[in-house]
């Protein structure tokens, strides 16, 4: 179903972290004459929605969200962009119904993956009667598409990195610990954890720079759906920062999985990686060998 003809069923509202993802999902929605209501979190606000109508709440603060969804017919949500930290039980502010629910909800953000508390999240959005739907549903010229996105494909000894990091993401993705693993010469040398894949990628650097990781074998990062993730929400995402990183970490290239991981700023992505000689790919689960062969 596409963003305009959602139109007539209420008002889109955008929950918006850091990152330009939402951004992205802002001016596709407009571009779809939509006029989305654009709620920050705070502490994660890092541009202007001067032009959008908007509001900035706690990221524990349900009372307040459940207003802003009921003064302003919001009737579809997407929650987009990263969120730095979880809030502290203190700063939870449940509404009178969901009052009950809440010690559940203290436990899943003192001790759940990212993927469980997103789940719980969208739980409590449409208890509340609202739909979730994924940025990809209002932006879906975000999503890699299987294959090399830019002039540089990988080479044998990538494809086999790819493998084995692919293999890595997964069984990390199964513990809802992160999506993203980093292979150099058929040995995984970084998994991704809280710190996210920037983090990880200058990890990597500084492993290579100290002499842990052979200057001679290029490698790879990985980015994979988790196998349980709910798609609605915090999808594997590239952008130029990854690129950047990538390069400066000594590795050959990105694969992201094809339809189920977003490209921000796909333009100056590959205009990045084929100047720096990296390749981005997109992945296909269903087929063999991830359709590398």
């Amino acid at each position: 179903m596409s963003p305009a003809s959602d139109t007539d069923k209420g008002r889109l509202a955008i929950i918006a972290g850091n990152g330009l993802l939402p951004s992205y999902v802002a001016e596709a929605a407009r571009a779809a004459g939509e006029e989305p209501f654009v709620i920050s979190l705070k502490g994660e606000l890092d541009r202007s929605w001067e032009g959008y109508d908007h509001a900035v709440i706690g990221v524990g603060d349900f009372a307040a969200l459940y207003g802003l969804f009921k003064r302003n017919n919001i009737t579809r949500v997407v929650m987009s962009g990263g969120v730095r930290r979880r809030p502290e039980w203190r700063e939870v502010r449940p509404t009178w119904r969901t009052i009950a629910k809440m010690p559940g909800v203290v436990r899943t953000l003192l001790s759940g993956g990212d993927d469980t508390v997103l789940q719980m999240v969208i739980k409590l959005i449409e208890d509340d009667g609202r739909r979730v739907i994924g940025a990809q549903e209002i932006a879906p010229d975000l999503l890699a598409a299987v294959g090399p996105i830019g002039a540089i494909q990988p080479r044998n000894d990538d494809k086999t990195d790819i493998l084995k990091a692919a293999a890595a993401a997964e069984a990390l993705g199964a513990l809802d610990v992160g999506q993203g693993a980093v292979s150099v010469g058929g040995r995984i040398v970084a998994l991704e954890g809280v710190e996210g894949t920037d983090g990880m990628l200058e990890r990597v650097a500084s492993l290579r720079a100290a002499g842990r990781i052979s200057p001679r074998r290029r490698g790879v990062l990985v980015k994979l759906c988790k196998p349980q993730q709910d798609v609605r929400a915090d999808l594997p995402s590239i952008g130029l920062s990854t690129v950047m990183n990538v390069k400066a970490a000594g590795l050959a290239g990105i694969a992201v999985e094809a339809g189920r991981a977003l490209i921000l700023d796909r333009k100056a992505v590959i205009t990045a990686a084929d100047e720096a000689g990296l390749f981005v790919c997109g992945l296909d689960r269903g087929l063999p060998s991830w359709g590398l062969s």
